[in-house]
């Protein structure tokens, strides 16, 4: 067993992304962002798991919005392009799934 840790950090600065850990076949980041950032359309080659701890996000994903935020969990196939709009000061985590 290990535990991780994961800080809330945009008191120090704006924007934060780092990753958290790498296993075999996943690998988890958390993004940090201040109200109203934005994270410009991209696409990733696995699939990709979306929860927001704290916030709120738009994410467009193949040019349809959708919010995402605690109460729900968003999957991306590999290849969707998707970019990110913060509606509120936001925690999400990513997990990058290899297939």
């Amino acid at each position: 067993m290990k535990l991780y840790t994961n800080s809330w950090a945009l008191e120090k600065k704006v924007k934060q992304v780092s990753k958290v850990l790498t296993l075999e076949n996943v690998t988890m980041m958390n993004i940090q962002l201040k109200k109203d950032e934005v994270i410009p359309e991209h696409d990733s080659t696995k699939e990709v798991i979306i929860v927001v701890r704290k916030g709120s996000v738009t994410f467009t994903v193949e040019n349809k919005d959708i919010v995402v935020n605690s109460e729900n969990v968003l999957h991306m196939a590999p290849n969707e392009k998707h970019s990110l709009l913060a509606n509120e000061d936001s925690d999400i985590m990513v997990l990058q799934i290899t297939p």
